[in-house]
């Protein structure tokens, strides 16, 4: 869960890459770098010590921020980790069209100041090693997929280091799989969450563990505020003469991808989501905007089971017939 305090009396902006922390303080102006390493970590508390009732404002890069961003956590700092996007179009709306390290985290300070983000609980011990097996899931799928597109092409001579290699890797995701599930297992609430999203058709086990790990949210917010954080909300387009038109950007890309793939397995086993599915063919949708929409439509329908703690049923058969 997130919330909202009014109280800063200062905010910090922090440029993450791979390899360095660009650290801007709001009030003073001041621009510094460390290393993005466990080691300097306390650096950075020093410097930002007598700030406590600071918000330290962290874009998403894909998990180069989560070290710093836990750090921080545990040394009591509020921080807000935010969407990028959100921290570009501010710098557009602003002029700001140069691109630097030391601009960035006075950027993302000032958006900090102007924006006042929420901020991003901590997450439990449980939380961060769920999140990193199920990254590890995603990268050894990465994995596999490299190597078995190079299959394909491979010459005789290597053919052999490649079927062993995704040999291995087929075994590590195994295990890693065997891993997640014990982890949901041990856990209460994770276990009767998973029965629940599992009884829809279409959600399968790593639909569930996904949505579980990256997407704690689910059934705590509103329907529109969980299509917006997936990346599945339809926004308006209208430019000049091009108008009617609604995109979906942005979001938490894990939980989209696999809302997706269920979206595709239910638009042929899931009787309600497959008529929906056939409905909008035969409307001229693209069958990519269709399984889209199949997919928002889950997402609304899994938000609604899990706020009221009921499974799949018809209720949730007629909803897809009476929402176009």
């Amino acid at each position: 869960m997130t919330h909202v305090n009014k109280d800063y009396q200062d905010y910090i902006g922090i440029d993450v890459s791979k390899k360095y922390l660009d650290i801007c303080i709001r009030s003073t102006g001041e621009v510094f770098r460390e290393p993005n390493e466990v080691k300097a970590f306390a650096s950075i508390k020093k410097a930002l010590k007598g700030l406590k009732k600071a918000l330290v404002v962290i874009e998403a890069t894909g998990g180069y921020e989560t070290p710093i961003v836990q750090y921080l956590q545990k040394a009591k700092f509020k921080v807000a980790v935010t969407n990028p996007r959100q921290v570009r179009n501010f710098a557009k709306a602003l002029g700001i069209l140069a691109k630097t390290d030391k601009i960035d985290a006075g950027l993302i300070a000032h958006f900090g100041e102007a924006i006042k983000p929420e901020v991003t609980e901590p997450a439990t011990e449980e939380e961060i090693i769920l999140n990193d097996k199920n990254q590890r899931r995603k990268q050894i799928v990465n994995m596999l997929t490299m190597e078995k597109n190079r299959l394909g092409t491979a010459g005789r001579s290597v053919r052999k280091s490649i079927e062993k290699t995704i040999e291995f890797l087929n075994k590590q995701l195994e295990e890693v799989e065997k891993e997640l599930t014990k982890e949901v297992a041990s856990n209460e609430e994770w276990r009767a969450l998973n029965t629940l999203l599992q009884s829809v058709k279409g959600v399968g086990p790593i639909t569930a563990t996904t949505l579980i790990a990256e997407l704690p949210e689910l059934g705590k917010v509103t329907d529109k505020e969980i299509a917006a954080l997936v990346g599945v909300a339809p926004f308006n387009k209208d430019s000049g003469q091009s108008t009617g038109k609604r995109v979906t950007w942005g979001g938490r890309s894990g939980p989209r991808t696999a809302l997706y793939m269920a979206a595709v397995s239910a638009s042929r086993f899931n009787p309600a989501i497959k008529r929906f599915y056939e409905r909008l063919i035969k409307k001229g949708k693209l069958k990519m905007v269709a399984l889209i929409a199949c997919a928002r439509k889950l997402l609304v329908i899994l938000n609604t089971m899990v706020q009221k703690n009921v499974s799949w049923n018809q209720d949730f058969e007629g909803y897809f017939m009476k929402n176009p």
